[in-house]
């Protein structure tokens, strides 16, 4: 039976007409939505379905519960949430400590300046030619001078002063002359310190550098600064000698500093703790006797301070003023040395010590 058509003035009519068989077809029945074993089976679906195939009302007067497992997804939202929310924090926290805790780069060569440092590197070799030329002052080279000069000084400061404050009196005469240190003021400005030797004298040198593009001048007169004071050692304490150690010592070092001397490895592996190989000094010297030994008390073990005499290689003319003199040099050495065998002792290190000479 189906409801008749509305009327023209909206009045949906009273009349029911019957449904001819066959002409309207059966209203599909409700699939099933959700697993039978969890929500019940087919039958309490079918519990809520009309007859007319509409969905009838809790009677409890709960709601619809929704797809399962749907109530887990704001849960891992959240979470997921929270997880970009941390590494966002520790990303920007770690760039903001790095730039903060990062010491500046220090300047290493020529190719600073492409990076926009100040070139140390050419600066300090630039400093120590330039050096050169301004320490080597005289009459019979004052022309030679001029033009070695332009080749580091403004033109508009030579065209002002040629010599670059010389009056063209007296003389210089450079001995040695090395790089001692460089104050950076800027990207463009430091001052090079050289240490120079100029008459006999110990003397520094402060070189005012500038920097652009690539190139190097120097920017302005030079200042004779002071040479660093001659410092005091500390005074060594006396320190005891073992006396049995120390004559054990002095019967075995002699053979070994002629086979240091002439650098013969096979003599020198007779004497060399195991493991260690020595470079001997290749015939340079020749050994003449041991001046002072000093052996101080403990294991094992020691280090111990030993001034060797060598003789110099004889040199045409060398001795005019002395005939018959041989050529002879004192030098104090540091020497690792280890008892393997009960009195038997064999070198682990020699080198260079920082014991006075008297310390014996």
């Amino acid at each position: 039976m189906v409801r008749g058509p509305k009327s023209g003035n909206g009045a949906r009519s009273s009349v029911y007409y019957l449904a001819p068989a066959g002409l309207v077809p059966p209203r599909p029945r409700a699939r099933a939505l959700y697993d039978e074993a969890e929500y019940g089976g087919a039958d309490q679906l079918g519990a809520g379905v009309l007859a007319d195939g509409t969905l009838a009302a809790d009677p409890a007067g709960g709601s619809w519960r929704g797809g399962g497992g749907r109530w887990l997804l704001w849960p891992l939202r959240v979470l997921l949430w929270a997880v970009l929310v941390v590494i966002a924090f520790r990303g920007l926290t770690a760039i903001i400590f790095s730039q903060a805790s990062s010491p500046p780069a220090a300047s290493a060569g020529p190719a600073e300046a492409a990076s926009g440092q100040f070139p140390v590197s050419l600066a300090e070799a630039y400093a120590a030619e330039f050096g050169r030329v301004y320490l080597s002052l005289g009459p019979q080279s004052q022309g030679q001078r001029e033009q070695a000069l332009a080749a580091f000084v403004p033109a508009s400061l030579l065209a002002a002063d040629p010599n670059l404050g010389w009056n063209g009196a007296g003389q210089l005469n450079l001995q040695l002359e090395q790089v001692a240190g460089i104050k950076v003021q800027d990207r463009q400005h430091a001052v090079v310190t050289l240490l120079a030797m100029v008459n006999g004298q110990f003397m520094e040198l402060g070189v005012p550098v500038a920097a652009s593009g690539g190139g190097m001048v120097v920017s302005g007169e030079p200042a004779w600064l002071p040479a660093p004071a001659q410092a005091v050692p500390p005074a060594a304490a006396p320190g005891r000698s073992d006396p049995v150690a120390r004559g054990q010592l002095a019967d075995e070092l002699p053979a070994f500093f002629q086979a240091y001397a002439g650098g013969d490895g096979a003599a020198l592996n007779r004497f060399e703790v195991r493991g260690v190989s020595l470079t001997g000094l290749g015939g340079a010297v020749t050994f003449d006797s041991i001046a002072a030994l000093h052996v101080p008390p403990g294991g094992t073990t020691r280090q111990i301070t030993v001034t060797v005499i060598w003789q110099l290689p004889q040199q045409p003319g060398s001795a005019a003023g002395n005939p018959g003199m041989a050529s002879k040099l004192e030098m104090t050495y540091g020497m690792s040395v280890v008892d393997l065998r009960s009195g038997k002792w064999y070198v682990k290190e020699i080198g260079a010590t920082t014991e006075a000479v008297g310390a014996r």
